[in-house]
């Protein structure tokens, strides 16, 4: 089975690849408009590199890698689509669309490349919801007319071997989502922490 894989990053590449590798032939596929800066998106592109060259060696099997251009103003005309967009919260209905833009041109891009079926690596994290990730990646699926591959990779310390596998594939582990919103929104705690002395 040929198998596309859509990953956000290096960290949460690791669970998705070590659990799919057996199923049958892998193409990761880097496609985040969303990620903000680009210097974050060029570096968490490389880290994901990082992670496949070296997965590679160790299981012994060739795998793909694409990456589109980063598109970042595909994000924001869909952030402008809602003007309650850009002041949500993380988690909110912003995620959701994002959730779907992402899903929905990997799902064409595995149709039109002729995959047997896509999947995403986005469920690891356990700060997003699996449930909805998989309904949003079915419904691009049928649309597209190609398999999803439902899958919910926190299961079974999905994330705590993500951090294993990180700390031993030596990966950049970023510390927000992505976007410019989750950015400000991380700084914003930061920054609420220090003021109150939280950790003190």
């Amino acid at each position: 089975m040929k198998i596309l894989l859509h990953v956000c990053c290096g960290p949460c590449a690791t669970v998705a690849l070590d659990r799919l590798i057996d199923e049958g032939d892998i193409t990761v596929f880097y496609y985040n408009p969303n990620i903000y800066p680009q210097s974050e998106w060029q570096k968490r592109k490389e880290n994901v590199e990082k992670l496949i060259a070296l997965f590679s060696k160790d299981c012994g099997k060739k795998i793909e890698f694409v990456c589109p251009d980063y598109e970042s103003e595909k994000f924001y005309n869909l952030v402008n689509q809602n003007s309650a967009f850009s002041t949500m919260r993380e988690g909110g209905a912003r995620c959701t669309a994002c959730f779907r833009q992402r899903l929905d041109r990997t799902a064409q891009w595995a149709k039109e490349q002729g995959f047997d079926a896509f999947c995403t690596s986005l469920t690891v994290s356990p700060h997003k919801n699996s449930k909805l990730i998989n309904q949003i990646g079915n419904e691009c699926g049928v649309v597209n007319g190609v398999t999803f591959l439902e899958r919910d990779f926190k299961k079974q310390n999905g994330f705590y071997n993500s951090i294993l596998l990180s700390k031993k594939y030596e990966l950049y582990r970023q510390n927000y989502c992505g976007c410019e919103f989750s950015l400000r929104e991380k700084e914003e705690y930061d920054k609420l922490k220090n003021d109150v002395n939280i950790d003190k």
